[in-house]
């Protein structure tokens, strides 16, 4: 069992940038690939981006709606994984979620190990 711990939500206008963090209390193999999701009210939970943290990979994937505006990084020092988000739009509103998992995906079924969640609101 791991616990992870998000950091940084907030409020911004649209334009403005934003940077997530989590922290994971151990690594695991079973742990070794991190995501970050979002979820709105009444909607599905939407990947944003994956990496593998294990080993040198690095491997990223992101969702059609953040390419180019979001970036994912990671500090294995720190067991961190990081979400810079620029550009930030109205429909990027929603409490945003670090998991934790063995496969790298943005299907939320693939993680086993979820955040509480932190606040990201976009508006004027």
């Amino acid at each position: 069992e791991i616990s992870l711990v998000e950091s940084g939500g907030g409020s911004v206008q649209p334009g403005g940038s934003l940077r997530l963090s989590c922290v994971a209390s151990r690594y695991t193999y079973t742990s070794g690939v991190k995501a970050w999701f979002r979820q709105v009210a009444g909607k599905e939970r939407e990947g944003v981006a994956a990496v593998v943290t294990r080993g040198g990979d690095g491997t990223q994937y992101y969702g059609d709606s953040v390419k180019g505006r979001f970036s994912i990084s990671h500090d294995n020092d720190k067991n961190a994984v990081y979400l810079q988000m620029n550009d930030l739009k109205p429909e990027d509103t929603g409490v945003y979620y670090c998991a934790a998992g063995s496969i790298l995906s943005l299907l939320s079924h693939e993680y086993e190990f979820w955040g509480q969640g932190t606040q990201v609101t976009v508006s004027s």
